[in-house]
């Protein structure tokens, strides 16, 4: 290459165009060859380049100049040093499990209507029918206060209140024909009363209010059906004491070692654990009681007694969790601290009472 090629006119001679002769001499030559030396190839690159050993200019692509060199090898551009990881957080404490309510009131309360309830049942039955009806009307009240405010349902709660006690009394002066009757007279009377009122809503109100009827005071007269026997008390007692223990198993094994959901779409708390606590005690305390306070019956009838009583206890718990969840509250009422309301704690005495009576029956008769 020579310097025609970094933009020198071809044909223009030794000097430039405004430049006279050259003259000729040593020091012409050794300007001409310096003139004439051949310029040293280089590449086309990008700006940036270093310099090499000698002090001189050299580029160096961005990229590796071969196929297998890698940036670390240069050490003009050393690699950025790792950041040092995060120091590892503190494990969190651990929580103690916390029961979900007040264990100490709920306790209190249990107590206390424990020692009204067996008072009256076994000083003067008529006044244990008393405590049922109290219930009874108590519970339809929540109930339906609960459906007008959550879902302007207007069920009617004077025919509903006055044919729920009658329906209790009926049970325990007449029997099973008697709690029938009061029953059907209880919706008739419910569809008469809400006549009184404008048409709007008049299918969804008889609807709660039949339902209502049926739901708490007609499953709360077998109760009163089973104290019609001479040993009614003692029947009664049982009746109780296995729906107790049910549910208190099912809540201590299943607040210890619960950890598979039982139905979490209706009632989270709840576990299948709890449930296989609720059978192992409810069956326990059933052979008990009917080896030693129902007459003529068997310790093997009560496992068979126990095992009904904590699939209808667990039914009608979840039963009561479909209906809150529904309305979209917590519980029926704040009457009783710790548990709720009435309707909270008959969740699961209401369709067990039924079943006790019915097997009660067939082991050792209704007399």
């Amino acid at each position: 290459m020579n310097d025609s090629s970094w933009g020198a006119p071809a044909g223009s001679g030794r000097g430039g165009p405004d430049q006279g002769p050259v003259p000729a001499g040593p020091a012409h030559d050794r300007q001409q060859a310096a003139q004439t030396r051949p310029m040293p190839i280089v590449p086309d690159v990008p700006s940036g380049g270093f310099q090499d050993g000698h002090g001189r200019g050299a580029a160096h692509p961005s990229g590796p100049l071969f196929r297998d060199e890698t940036p670390h090898e240069h050490p003009q551009e050393p690699m950025p040093s790792p950041t040092p990881p995060p120091p590892p957080a503190p494990p969190a404490p651990r929580q103690k499990k916390s029961a979900g309510r007040d264990l100490g009131a709920a306790i209190g309360v249990g107590v206390g209507l424990g020692a009204v309830i067996v008072a009256s049942l076994f000083i003067w039955k008529p006044a244990f029918i008393g405590v049922i009806a109290v219930a009874v009307v108590v519970g339809l009240w929540e109930l339906t206060s609960r459906l007008q405010e959550r879902k302007a349902i207007k069920a009617p709660l004077v025919p509903l209140a006055v044919g729920g006690a009658a329906m209790v009394v009926a049970g325990y002066v007449r029997g099973a024909e008697g709690a029938w009757v009061a029953m059907a007279l209880t919706a008739l009377a419910v569809l008469v009363w809400r006549m009184t009122e404008p048409p709007e809503g008049y299918l969804k109100d008889v609807t709660a209010g039949v339902f209502a009827a049926f739901y708490v005071p007609f499953l709360a007269t077998f109760v009163a059906l089973l104290l019609t026997a001479d040993d009614g008390p003692q029947r009664v007692l049982t009746f109780l004491i296995l729906t107790v223990v049910s549910d208190t198993g099912a809540y201590a094994v299943g607040w210890r070692f619960g950890k598979h959901k039982l139905a979490p779409r209706i009632s989270p708390g709840k576990t299948r654990e709890g449930l296989v606590g609720a059978v192992t005690f409810a069956m326990a305390a059933g052979a008990l009681c009917m080896e030693f306070m129902i007459d003529e019956g068997a310790w093997w009838q009560g496992l068979i007694l126990g095992l009904a009583v904590a699939a209808s206890a667990t039914l009608g718990d979840l039963g009561e969790s479909m209906i809150k969840r529904d309305l979209g509250i917590k519980d029926m009422g704040t009457l009783l601290p710790g548990h709720g309301g009435i309707m909270d704690r008959l969740d699961s005495l209401l369709p067990t009472a039924p079943v006790v009576w019915l097997l009660l029956a067939l082991f050792v008769g209704t007399a």
